[in-house]
């Protein structure tokens, strides 16, 4: 099995308290996250599913909380048939009450070498909707 990671960071106008209160309210994950809604716990241990697509055309990431460190990290077990691996956010408070916030995914690809090949052209993707997304939540605490 294949592993490949992916990350992006951003800094955003607010402390890392205010802005973990929306990353982790799943419901309003469809405000910065495009095409994706979200819900699920708050706890280690707990389940998270996000569906990501339009309309009925897309896919269910199952997800259970693996580290739940309020302020400063959540972090996730993909556990669907189609994503697998790691994920998680971490929240690092800076001067001037802002906070970076970095989106790191370690995915296992599935279908062998077949999976290798298709993540040349899903990678770029992935970053893209990782970099969008986190930009979008900074823009929510202009």
């Amino acid at each position: 099995m294949s592993r490949v990671a992916v990350h992006a960071s951003v800094d955003v106008p607010a402390p890392a308290e205010r802005v973990w209160e929306l990353l982790v309210d799943w419901p309003r994950h469809d405000e910065w996250v495009p095409f994706t809604r979200a819900e699920g716990g708050a706890a280690e241990g707990e389940g998270v599913e996000a569906w990501t697509g339009v309309g009925p055309i897309g896919f269910l990431d199952t997800m259970v909380i693996s580290e739940w460190r309020p302020s400063t990290r959540v972090a996730v077990r993909h556990t669907g048939r189609l994503v697998r691996g790691e994920g998680r956010f971490d929240l690092m408070d800076l001067p001037g009450g802002r906070c970076r916030v970095t989106w790191a995914e370690l995915i296992d690809l599935p279908l062998g070498p077949a999976g290798r090949v298709g993540w040349i052209a899903v990678g770029p993707l992935a970053r893209l909707m990782l970099h969008t997304s986190l930009r979008r939540l900074a823009k929510l605490f202009e």
